[in-house]
């Protein structure tokens, strides 16, 4: 911020007057005070000076608060205060005003009536005064009136303490001390006021008591509390009271304020709040043409800056404990941090802000007036111009525009009304639908309106729409959800008949959704709000059956398809970890919350991968590395927040590893693969055994437990020693041991594609050392390939395939039949070779036999390419819903008949 061009006493008549009432003592004291940050000002010893020159407590704050404003003045102008001085400043000295005058009043009354005793508890009571607005968030005008709230604990009666005294109720006790209280800080005497006091913020506003307790203010939030009080209530910041009271009556408001869902109905509440002030603001300035332009509550001014904050922080501050900061800057920056805006707009926005604040402030320096608007008065206005460092007012005016442009730019791009983009020109489900008309006279119309279309099948497409829309659940929303899903639907079908594969089949799917979130407002809302959105839904749903069903399970997702930037983006799993640890660590105490949120970190994460998936940009082989990562990063996530949860734990970190086989092992891991997995320990504790075993049972349980945000994999614990009847957790010696001994061969089959997965690392590696050993055995070849045979006969026997198509997985000539030709590959030359032992995947391994010449060449390059194809086959065929993965044998009867040339060669 520039200097100003002209001294403080041309910038402030308040300034002069002030000065010119003892001009020499006053400027010692203006130099004495600006020579540091004021935000930091010893306040105590300043209101002691005056005290010790005789004045009483009010008048001495009222002197006090005269001679802090004149110095935040003259700093600022100077240039040695930024804005967040000045509200620091202002803030500091609010809440030092308010204890010190409650403290004083408080030991008044009681001295006259007692002590106000809680009639449930028997502690003594003390009144939590609130903060709101930008005190709430420490971010306090210069000569702002100040929001409060009064509330105590809990009802009761005061307790004598000593004879005479006329005891009242809690209620009465705390309505006296507010109303002093208030007189105190506000009253007009010598010396001006300390703060004007606005309590319209109270439960009830005007007509409602003065002072609530815990009880009145839960109970009025549950039953009235509105939209617009949500958003006052974020601001709301104890500044006394006893800190375990501050904490109860936190968790009876947070959930007021913050919902655990995406709440994106916010956006149409706050539109209409906006629109309320708006049309107040131009009623005043009409009465009141002085007040005109202003820079608060007009266009583009600061309020519409902090709808913007705010909205983010009531859609997401329930889930995003970050979000629930309570100033508009700090909220600014930390939506930038988090990607929910962009780092150029988040920084224009909070240049605005600070350019518009400290604008406020200069208007205010004129006269300590409580105004936002800038000054009829073209010499008013000059000065202004001055103090913010321009030569004259159209360049303030100019700077001013550009600041007021941008910000109502943004503010309509996220508030304007979306429903009117809809394009209804041509509806195709009428609002309301033909109550009057028979069915067959409704579904004619419907078949009507899709010709005119040019839908494909327009009669199923009509009957379609109609069995929807006769839905007990699309019969009974009410009348506002009923209009947005009508706009929904009619919005998207023109794009669904331009760009859906199988318009019927996607028309069914995104019917299918909508039902399901028919009665979720806030659903209902982001998709009304955010087109974009809607639109890449419908694409989704019709690139993929199970993409459908996923979303329709896991609606919350819809908040991924907000940014196709964010959606798109390759995955920073460095950052993925560090964000989900911080998020977990901050909610460790409540079990539900953490596996909520891990659930839902990494349905997100997956859904982008998704999207991904279905643009085309991940190969079958990079999708599974990824979610092979993501599994990794969720089973260490969730094995170290259950030992945190343990009690009676010996250490801080287990002695205690995951290793993963199968899919995971192979990091071939699909969308629904469960995680076969086993557990192991190395641990001489003699509650070793106990507690792993303790902590292997939770782990399932918290993967495995559906909560109200899903479940997060399907544990399969079969492949540890002794299947099902061995115990859950071994010990590293015992499964070495196992593994030396008693392991049959599939067992080291299975063995080939595990790997070290989570937990303690140094157990990984002697995991890794042992895999090595084992696989490199000298092994008998016939006795090898006979054993193999029949696990392979036994597969097939449980996996029969009645149908006249080719199973890619099982059938003779498939994907089980590589995946065994690799593992007898493994076992039985890895002793020659022991670069087999990496677990690079099957087509990797594949190309490495045939280099090495255990298969002919040209085999082990036909046989990879088949396995590529076959896997990218099976996942095409499973992303549109089917069970199996099966085609037309004739298909790929080439492919198959060259992995059974190859088995024949092995086998025999």
């Amino acid at each position: 911020m520039k200097p100003s061009l002209i001294p403080a006493e041309e910038a402030s008549r308040f300034y002069l007057h002030w000065l010119n009432a003892d001009r020499e003592k006053r400027q010692m004291q203006i130099q004495a005070l600006i020579q540091s940050p004021l935000d930091r000002a010893d306040l105590p010893t300043l209101l002691k000076r005056e005290l010790d020159n005789g004045y009483p407590l009010p008048r001495a704050m009222r002197r006090l608060r005269n001679l802090l404003i004149c110095a935040i003045i003259e700093r600022d102008l100077s240039g040695l205060a930024d804005l967040s001085e000045v509200v620091g400043a202002m803030t500091h000295f609010a809440e030092f005003a308010i204890r010190t005058h409650l403290d004083a009043l408080y030991q008044e009354l009681a001295d006259t009536h007692g002590i106000p005793v809680g009639a449930h508890s028997g502690k003594k009571q003390e009144m939590i005064v609130l903060g709101m607005g930008k005190l709430g968030g420490c971010e306090l005008n210069v000569s702002s009136d100040i929001d409060l709230i009064f509330v105590y604990p809990e009802n009761g009666d005061t307790v004598s303490t000593r004879p005479g005294q006329r005891l009242l109720s809690n209620q009465e006790f705390f309505t006296r001390l507010g109303k002093r209280f208030i007189g105190a800080l506000s009253e007009i005497a010598e010396d001006g006021f300390t703060f004007r006091v606005d309590m319209a913020l109270r439960p009830n506003g005007a007509s409602g008591p003065l002072v609530a307790s815990f009880g009145m203010v839960e109970q009025y939030l549950i039953v009235q509390g509105r939209e617009w009080e949500r958003y006052a209530w974020i601001k709301a910041r104890a500044i006394t009271g006893n800190p375990e009271d501050i904490e109860t009556l936190r968790r009876i408001v947070h959930p007021f304020i913050y919902r655990r869902y995406l709440d994106f109905s916010v956006i149409d509440a706050i539109r209409n709040l906006h629109q309320q002030i708006r049309a107040d603001v131009i009623r005043q300035e009409r009465l009141h043409p002085e007040r005109s332009n202003n820079i608060k509550l007009g266009r583009g001014g600061i309020r519409e800056i902090e709808f913007l904050a705010q909205m983010f922080q009531l859609i997401r501050g329930g889930r995003d404990p970050a979000l629930q900061d309570k100033s508009t800057r700090n909220i600014l920056r930390i939506l930038a941090e988090k990607r929910q805006l962009d780092e150029p707009t988040a920084n224009a926005l909070l240049d605005s802000y600070t350019f518009l604040r400290n604008l406020e402030h200069r208007i205010q320096y004129l006269d300590d007036a409580q105004t936002h608007s800038l000054p009829s008065s073209e010499n008013d206005l000059r000065i202004i111009a001055n103090t913010m460092g321009m030569s004259d007012s159209a360049q303030l005016l100019d700077t001013l525009q550009k600041h007021r442009d941008f910000v109502s730019g943004q503010f309509d791009a996220v508030f304007s009304d979306k429903s009117s983009a809809h394009d209804q020109s041509r509806p195709v489900i009428p609002q309301p639908l033909l109550s009057s008309q028979t069915e067959e006279e409704q579904l004619q119309f419907l078949q009507t309106k899709l010709e005119t279309l040019g839908f494909p099948d327009p009669a199923n497409g009509a009957r379609r729409l109609l069995s929807f829309w006769k839905t007990n659940r699309i019969r009974s929303l009410s009348d506002a959800n009923r209009t947005k899903l009508i706009a929904l639907v009619n919005s998207l079908l023109p794009e669904l008949l331009e760009s859906a594969h199988e318009p019927l089949a996607t028309l069914g799917r995104l019917l299918d959704f909508f039902e399901s979130i028919a009665r979720r407002t806030a659903y209902l809302s982001l998709l009304t709000e955010y087109p974009a959105a809607a639109q890449r839904l419908m694409r989704m749903l019709d690139a993929s059956e199970w993409a459908a069903r996923y979303l329709t399970k896991h609606p919350i997702l819809l908040d991924e398809l907000l940014d196709a930037r964010t959606l798109l983006a390759p995955p920073d799993w460095e950052t993925f970890t560090s964000e989900l640890d911080t998020q977990l660590e901050n909610q460790r105490g409540d079990t539900e919350l953490l596996m909520d949120t891990l659930r839902e970190t990494h349905h997100a994460q997956l859904f982008r991968l998704l999207a991904q998936d279905l643009a085309g940009a991940l190969t079958v082989e990079r999708l599974a590395d990824h979610l092979s990562k993501l599994a990794d990063i969720m089973v260490e996530a969730t094995l170290r927040e259950v030992w945190q949860a343990m009690p009676k734990r010996h250490r801080e970190v287990p002695r205690f590893a995951v290793i993963a086989y199968g899919k995971l092992g192979g990091k071939e891991l699909g969308y629904a693969s469960d995680l076969d997995l086993i557990f192991l320990y190395e641990d001489d504790h003699p509650d070793a055994p106990m507690l792993y075993t303790r902590l292997a049972q939770r782990f399932i349980t918290w993967m495995t437990s559906p909560t109200s945000a899903g479940v997060l994999f399907d544990i399969d614990i079969a492949l540890r020693p002794d299947g099902a009847s061995g115990l859950m957790v071994s010990s590293f010696d015992s499964f070495e041991r196992y593994q030396n001994e008693s392991a049959w061969a599939w067992e080291h089959q299975a063995l080939t594609r595990a790997r070290f997965c989570a937990g303690d690392t140094s157990i990984g590696s002697r995991f890794e050392d042992l895999r090595n050993r084992i696989l490199r055995r000298s092994r008998d070849p016939a006795w090898l390939k006979a054993e193999i045979l029949k696990m392979r006969q036994r597969i097939h026997d449980a996996h029969p395939n009645r149908s006249n198509q080719f199973d890619l997985k099982h059938d003779a000539g498939g994907m089980i039949d590589i995946e065994f030709i690799v593992q007898y590959l493994v076992l039985e030359y890895s002793l020659q070779y022991p670069e087999l032992t990496n677990n690079f995947g099957n087509i990797a391994l594949l190309k490495t036999g045939a280099e090495l010449g255990l298969i002919p060449k040209d085999a082990g390059e036909t046989v990879s390419s088949i396995y590529r194809e076959f896997r990218k086959l099976q996942h095409q065929i499973r992303m549109q819903g089917a069970e199996q993965a099966r085609v037309a044998p004739e298909s790929v009867k080439t492919q198959s008949d060259a992995v059974k040339a190859l088995w024949q060669r092995i086998f025999g």
